[in-house]
């Protein structure tokens, strides 16, 4: 009788195993209000009392999670990098979106819808920062290549700052595959080069737009630029050649977002 208590608590480990593992407040909020199983909600013993704290916590008892108080030494061993700000969770994995469904999904867009493309960015930073800008503008997904890109690591939740719970990451096994299937829904397809021709704010953005970056170093691969109806740049006035691929993307993004707006007289 005194083995099953045990066994039990092993068990519960070997799921949580297969979890991902939300860290900090935002991020742990967002994934609250999102629309995957969230296991449990772990905060650290006498954490001060904030906005963002009670509204995990009122979420956590209206969804039935438990909430259970540790040390923040456990924590700490969780995330190794101990940028939890006191608050962890564990959820079930954000479910796979295919290119088809994500694709028949963007037919019902009530405006043109605003897709990114990343071409093999591997560091989960940029990659984080994109999908928290993709989410302020409002855009309709990213798509990655399931190779030499960076996919949804513990880094890039956290970085996402909750956005990862609302922007769809699709992932394809080639870009130029992606960028033909959007042409054929109607997309223009602008892609981010620092040796374009035309300046980013000075091209007609207005309708249905997928935003084509490379990596950092790298740019945009010979046949992916090759398939892009345009190149822009984003001028330089200083002594650095370029901005990094997630700087990059807010301004390309922002700059769709601005003449949509300008347009429609908002």
């Amino acid at each position: 009788m005194e083995a099953r208590p045990a066994s039990v608590r092993h068990q519960r480990k070997h799921r949580l195993r297969f979890m991902d593992i939300i860290k900090g407040r935002n991020s742990v909020q967002e994934a609250l209000r999102g629309r995957r199983r969230i296991k449990r909600v772990l905060l650290a013993k006498a954490l001060k009392e904030s906005d963002a704290l009670k509204e995990i916590k009122k979420i956590a008892r209206e969804r039935g999670i438990p909430i259970k108080m540790v040390d923040r030494k456990e924590l700490d061993s969780i995330s190794y990098l101990k940028a939890h700000q006191g608050v962890v969770a564990y959820a079930e994995p954000l479910p796979p979106i295919s290119f088809d469904d994500f694709l028949i999904s963007l037919r019902s867009e009530k405006e043109p819808p605003i897709v990114l493309l990343l071409d093999e960015v591997t560091d989960p930073q940029n990659l984080g920062s994109l999908m928290r800008s993709a989410d302020a503008v409002g855009a309709s997904g990213i798509v990655i290549t399931r190779r030499r890109s960076v996919g949804l690591t513990p880094a890039v939740i956290k970085a996402s700052a909750g956005a990862v719970e609302h922007v769809p990451l699709v992932q394809v096994g080639n870009l130029v595959y992606a960028i033909e299937r959007l042409k054929g829904e109607g997309f223009w397809i602008i892609g981010g080069s620092a040796n374009a021709k035309d300046v980013y704010s000075e091209v007609d953005l207005k309708g249905k737009i997928a935003l084509v970056l490379g990596s950092e170093g790298k740019g945009l691969s010979r046949l992916v630029e090759q398939k892009c109806d345009f190149l822009v740049r984003i001028p330089m006035h200083g002594k650095i050649s370029s901005l990094n691929v997630a700087m990059a993307g807010a301004l390309l993004m922002y700059e769709v977002r601005r003449q949509r707006m300008a347009r429609s007289g908002g």
